[in-house]
């Protein structure tokens, strides 16, 4: 266990899980870069990974679904620097980005002492497999949810096949599931630099884990929020937008959502918060007329379209899905 982390709530799992499967090294696709804070160290010739705050570096995911162009290469990930040690906050789909990400941490000429997985997506969490020998000899870390390592072994195989289809050209990709398991509420150190650790009830999915540095203030909800692209529903419409409501009331300075650009909450939570109840009342009353799911799916089929990214790539099986909760409310 790492200095400065809560026993109450940082544990071991019951369970590891490590499979074997296919790998692609990562192009990494960029979103407009924020600027750099004057002064700031340099994290890293990689121009991908832009200085958000002060010590925390971003690497933008391309607003778009994993294909073989992208690598997978969607989901924000980077990493915080403290006096002592670098934590790093999601590894991409693949161990190339996971290796570019470790290699632009390490440039800043401290070790890296935590990796935390936000949830198990495998645009966030695929690329462990660079960090695996500090996982190994217990010099890294390897943070996640409580419910994680069930997830991964529920769903790794599936994803690691999608990956093998988007980036046929590896053979080396792994998933591993997380060695410390938060239960509620956990703190780090990174040396005179506090981490507080988040496990949510089910909301985007059922094992979402946020970071709040709290030196800068900043909020890494991952995907939680969803800024441009259309929020994804894999956990609990109800939780979320529970969630939503504690994000909100927080306020945190600066908020890194899991797709789109870093910027303050309000904006990106209203918008978000507008969908999801939207969703919530039409599939409701949907419901209510005792109409079917497919029958749902097609009377709601524009509802909250707006001009959210990827609408019609997600929009149905958000309906799928919260009908399957909501009409045993």
């Amino acid at each position: 266990m790492k200095p400065g982390a809560s026993r109450q709530t940082l544990r071991e799992p019951t369970r590891r899980t490590a499979v074997a499967g296919i790998a692609a090294a990562g192009g990494l696709i960029l979103s407009s870069p924020l600027a750099p804070f004057a002064g700031s160290a340099k994290a890293s010739t990689d121009p991908s990974f832009t200085e958000i705050a002060p010590g925390i570096f971003l690497r933008s995911g391309g607003q778009a679904e994993m294909d073989g162009e992208n690598h997978g290469a969607i989901a924000n990930i980077g990493f915080i620097v403290g006096e002592t040690s670098v934590a790093v906050i999601d590894t991409g789909a693949t161990d190339g980005q996971g290796a570019a990400l470790r290699a632009a941490a390490e440039a800043t000429g401290k070790p890296v002492s935590h990796v935390i997985a936000t949830h198990v997506h495998p645009d966030h969490c695929f690329g462990h497999g660079a960090f695996a020998d500090g996982f190994a000899s217990g010099a890294i870390a390897n943070i996640g949810h409580h419910r994680l390592p069930r997830a991964l072994a529920e769903r790794g195989g599936f994803y690691l096949e999608r990956l093998a289809a988007i980036a046929p050209e590896g053979t080396e990709a792994r998933f591993i599931a997380p060695s410390m398991l938060v239960d509620e509420v956990t703190t780090i150190d990174l040396g005179n630099r506090a981490l507080r650790l988040t496990a949510w009830p089910a909301a985007h999915t059922d094992n979402d884990l946020t970071i709040h540095d709290l030196a800068t203030d900043t909020f890494w909800a991952s995907d939680l929020v969803f800024n441009g692209r259309i929020p994804v529903l894999d956990g609990s419409l109800t939780g979320w937008l529970s969630a939503l409501d504690d994000i909100s009331k927080s306020a945190p300075a600066l908020l890194v959502p899991g797709h789109g650009e870093a910027g303050p909450p309000g904006p990106m939570v209203s918008r978000q918060r507008a969908y999801l109840e939207a969703l919530a009342g039409g599939v409701r009353a949907a419901i209510a007329q005792g109409l079917s799911i497919d029958e749902t799916v097609t009377r709601l089929a524009d509802l909250g379209r707006g001009d959210w990214l990827l609408f019609d790539g997600s929009h149905g099986r958000n309906i799928v899905t919260a009908y399957t909760e909501l009409e045993w409310e």
